[in-house]
């Protein structure tokens, strides 16, 4: 939120400077993002008042002004604005003025005709972005009054970025009680009275959805001016508030707004049927949007109707059909109190983000309709005239926000703040937070103000507390704690140790958002039921994770994106599956490669990784714990992985996990390389490690013996090891395969492979008669099992 800070010292003025000012939100814990000036840099212009047009002589599209500027003698100035008359006040730079871009105004000649300065619009002052022409002044601006003093330019503008529980400080009002607080000042409001009614006119409101709306008011105000504008002071207010100009009775609603924190809305009365009435929308209702944008609403939004049409929707944004313009005589102003809960994330809903939805969303003062339609109402009546009609009000008490008394305990103030803090320092920064006390033996019994929807626990009342007192005058402490070891059972295997594996095997960690793309989720896993968010950040993350990929993909699309072409990733984090027993939280380590093999480099020719690269990774995670050789690696079928490159990670023939290369399909849809290939294992399936044991070395010789057999080419190498090893018995003490091929002298749909046995026992020396039984047993074994044969 902007806003300026002259308009903060009308409400409240302590003596301190704006830098202090700045500082002291930022300590109250309402971050100052910016200070800015109010205007431009520059100097030397004054109230210039129009004296005479006349065309000039030699270019169609600039005039010849005759200019009184104060300066006792008429200045002759050539200005090519379309909107120049007679009559009108303007600000004149002077010859020598200088401009913001550090412009200097000279005397000069424009097409043969001399001119001795230039009539500005508000951009060359720096006031506005746009450029509409002349800044036109009122008509009682002061002639040769400069400009920076008769505007009041010498302003800064403060943006300020609230936390979502203080939207009790979203207006000057609100800001001003704070600052009121912090100094012990004295808030100053402007003066408004009861405005009495001058027609007895009333338009019908009913309430069809009170838990949405308690409290609903509205008024009717008749012949007002169609040609009254917006007073400069008034437009600059909402200037330096970041609201432009929309002519004054927007303006006023949006002043409201900005001064005191509530949304408002004015619709033209000709264009209302029968009643207003506060309900949710029918499902595929329409209604075109002030921005000429046309929506169909769910019946979950809360809408302002008639008796034929949508309004608006409620807290959000008004409809064209029935918004005020050039040709509206009579109004309907309305002022209402929604809960927050309700208005939640439906602005978003549609696309919309506005100030009324952002501070409905956060909470406004249920207290304050009334008196903001009073205030309104006088600020219309002195712009646009008109005659008012009495107020009419629909309230559901019972239905309003409920102030519940917080019990406040001494002993707990002094155990979270850690200072003791006097009884009447805490009554009376309370008091002037707002709160009604009622003393009691171990503290107080506080009962928050209205506008503070933040304050529900003792602990909120503490924070204030702090606040007040200021952060920086509470004295550092060390904490205080029993420190008790925990042991750890050895046999689990850690987070840490699975970082810092893939760390030095090249991965880098990605945190991802739990928070995914609906159709990319339901690519990688088709048949998990996600966890679908009510209130998302976007449509693009509205359903929660059953698995680490989503995110993953979308990294390494953001890196390929920025021509990172070798990627290796991996995160640690939790899925989420809705069960019939309800939601199951699973963590999982998960990663990502493509690209080379290795970093580009000199030494070795550059080669793209391949399925069993991953492997290996996924391998050396798995022998973490010490327990290699109770996994495995089984062909499988998943929807994101390709059907000729995936595999099933278990363990004890259950499954734990998946590893495999990115469908192709999948691949293209996110434009990466199909080598793309991702692994994804739950942690819980291999955390459990085993305990080393002590084996004595052996002291007699190790004999190897390597063999080669010719099998079917589907014969997976983890099935041959199983075979052999149960084949060969104890004596067998290691098993490597080191060669496989097929092609020439291997028969189609068969392969060669050569494994090397070394075989070894710990009491005697082998003889050559226990190896070759060793021998006969793998070839018989391998043969019965697979219709190997030994290759010669």
């Amino acid at each position: 939120m902007k806003f300026s800070e002259n308009w903060l010292r009308e409400w409240v003025n302590p003596g301190i400077s704006t830098d202090d000012l700045a500082a002291q939100l930022t300590m109250a814990g309402l971050e100052v993002d910016a200070v800015d000036p109010a205007a431009g840099v520059f100097t030397g212009v004054v109230v210039g008042a129009v004296l005479d047009v006349a065309a000039h002589p030699d270019a169609d599209k600039l005039r010849v002004c005759q200019v009184d500027a104060g300066t006792g003698e008429t200045l002759q100035i050539v200005c090519g604005a379309p909107n120049v008359s007679a009559g009108m006040k303007v600000p004149a730079a002077l010859v020598g003025a200088v401009l913001p871009g550090d412009l200097k105004i000279k005397k000069a000649k424009l097409r043969g005709v001399e001119s001795s300065g230039m009539l500005c619009s508000a951009r060359e002052l720096g006031l506005a972005d746009d450029h509409v022409g002349l800044m036109a002044l009122p008509l009682d601006a002061p002639i040769g009054a400069d400009i920076r003093s008769y505007l009041h330019l010498d302003d800064a503008i403060i943006e300020v970025d609230f936390t979502p529980n203080r939207g009790d400080c979203l207006g000057v009002a609100g800001l001003a009680r704070e600052i009121a607080v912090l100094n012990r000042a004295t808030v100053t409001a402007p003066v408004q009275t009861t405005i009495e009614p001058g027609i007895s006119d009333q338009f019908p409101i009913q309430v069809s959805a009170p838990e949405a709306c308690p409290r609903y008011l509205g008024r009717v105000i008749r012949g007002i001016d169609p040609l009254a504008t917006t007073p400069l002071w008034m437009r600059e207010k909402l200037r330096r508030g970041g609201i432009r100009s929309l002519g004054p009775l927007v303006d006023v609603t949006n002043y409201i707004l900005l001064e005191l924190g509530q949304p408002m809305h004015a619709f033209d009365l000709a264009r209302l049927n029968t009643q207003v009435d506060v309900r949710y929308a029918r499902a595929g209702e329409t209604m075109r949007l002030l921005d000429g944008r046309g929506i169909t609403l769910d019946k979950e939004t809360l809408v302002i109707a008639d008796a034929s049409k949508i309004l608006a929707i409620a807290g959000v944004m008004g409809g064209e059909d029935t918004g005020v313009g050039e040709t509206t005589r009579d109004l309907f102003l309305e002022c209402a109190f929604f809960a927050p809960e309700v208005l939640a994330g439906r602005a978003r809903r549609y696309g919309l983000q506005t100030d009324s939805s952002y501070r409905f969303e956060r909470g406004v003062d249920f207290n304050l309709q009334r008196h903001a339609m009073e205030r309104a109402t006088g600020l219309l009546l002195e712009l646009v005239g008109g005659t008012p009609g009495p107020i009419t009000e629909v309230c559901h008490s019972d239905l309003l926000p409920k102030r519940t008394a917080i019990r406040l305990r001494r002993t707990r103030v002094r155990r979270l703040l850690g200072i003791d803090l006097p009884d009447t320092e805490i009554a009376d920064i309370l008091n002037r937070l707002g709160a009604t006390l009622q003393p009691m033996d171990d503290g107080w019994e506080v009962i928050p103000p209205s506008y503070r929807f933040d304050m529900t626990l003792e602990a909120d009342l503490i924070e204030d507390i702090g606040r007040i007192h200021g952060y920086n005058h509470l004295p550092s402490t060390r904490p205080k704690a029993a420190m008790q070891g925990l042991a750890r059972p050895e046999g689990v295997v850690g987070i840490a140790q699975w970082r810092e594996i893939l760390v030095q095997r090249g991965y880098q960690e990605a945190i991802t958002y739990s928070f995914v793309e609906p159709d990319l989720q339901a690519a990688i896993d088709p048949t998990g039921t996600p966890v679908v968010l009510a209130n998302p950040i976007s449509s693009e993350m509205s359903v929660m994770r059953t698995s680490l990929w989503p995110g993953l993909l979308k990294s390494a699309q953001h890196n390929l994106n920025r021509q990172q072409t070798r990627i290796r990733l991996f995160e640690c984090g939790l899925t989420y599956v809705l069960q019939d027993t309800g939601l199951k939280q699973e963590y999982y380590i998960g990663g990502l490669v493509c690209g080379g093999r290795l970093p580009e480099q000199w030494g070795s020719a550059s080669t793209e990784l391949d399925f069993f690269d991953t492997k290996a990774d996924v391998e050396t995670l798995l022998m973490a714990g010490g327990c290699a050789g109770e996994f495995q690696f089984i062909v499988g079928q998943h929807a994101a992985l390709h059907p000729g490159q995936t595999a099933c990670i278990q363990r004890h023939g259950l499954p734990i996990g998946w590893l495999g290369m990115l469908h192709p399909e999948l691949a293209k849809s996110l434009a990466i390389p199909e080598a793309t290939f991702i692994f994804e294992i739950a942690v819980k399936g291999f955390e459990i490690g085993c305990l080393p044991i002590f084996h004595e070395i052996s002291r007699y010789p190790a004999i190897r013996r390597d063999l080669a057999f010719i099998l079917p080419q589907s014969v997976a190498a983890a099935d041959i090891y199983t075979s052999v090893r149960a084949a060969a018995g104890p004596l067998l003490q290691d098993l490597s395969l080191f060669d496989l091929y097929h092609g020439k002298a291997i028969e189609s749909g068969r392969k060669s492979i050569a494994l090397g046995l070394i075989l070894q026992d710990s009491s005697r020396t082998l003889t050559e008669q226990d190896v070759e039984a060793v021998l006969v047993q793998v070839q018989t074994a391998l043969n019965a099992k697979f219709g190997a044969t030994l290759r010669e």
